[in-house]
């Protein structure tokens, strides 16, 4: 049995938005279309939907799931991690090490240039994860503590700037 990660990167920030510091940062208006996008484009695709949401607690990164949420119609098991924000792929894989095992499809919403270098080191090769960018890694192993740099499988990377032309409809609350 694999386990599959998906890494989800906030969405673009607004720089001119008002905020006491960078874990306040807010997203932009783009940022919240491109979250909401993709939310819809991970429920629409076919795909499993992760059982377990692993989130930093940076403002932007919680906008980004809430959004992608909402717009995905989808629910699951949602926490919130200070270890994701401003963390390198080393501390990550400790994260990653200490999922419960019952949820074999997590996904982490967090930050670059974290969520670039660890695709690079799960799979070898230059990845960039742009803003709202998701991309699923599949991991040989059948439980999360065995969780290894350089044995991972980048199944896919979907970046937001090529499905932008279809713009999640929904109203915004």
């Amino acid at each position: 049995m694999s386990r599959r990660l998906i890494l989800f990167r906030h969405g673009k920030s607004d720089w001119d938005a008002p905020f006491s510091s960078d874990h306040e940062r807010p997203l932009s208006l783009r940022g919240e279309r491109d979250a909401q996008n993709m939310g819809m484009l991970l429920t629409t695709s076919g795909q499993p939907l992760p059982q377990l949401v692993v989130c930093s607690t940076a403002l932007r990164a919680r906008a980004t799931l809430d959004l992608a949420l909402r717009a995905g119609n989808w629910s699951p098991e949602v926490v919130f991690s200070d270890a994701l924000y401003d963390s390198s792929p080393e501390q990550v894989l400790e994260v990653i090490r200490q999922l419960p095992d019952h949820a074999a499809r997590v996904m982490l919403v967090g930050h670059e240039p974290t969520w670039s270098g660890l695709v690079e080191r799960f799979c070898g090769g230059r990845v960039r994860m742009p803003t709202a960018a998701l991309a699923r890694l599949d991991l040989p192993v059948s439980r999360w503590r065995d969780a290894a740099f350089g044995s991972g499988e980048l199944v896919w990377l979907f970046q937001p700037s090529f499905f932008r032309k279809f713009r999640y409809a929904g109203r915004r609350d």
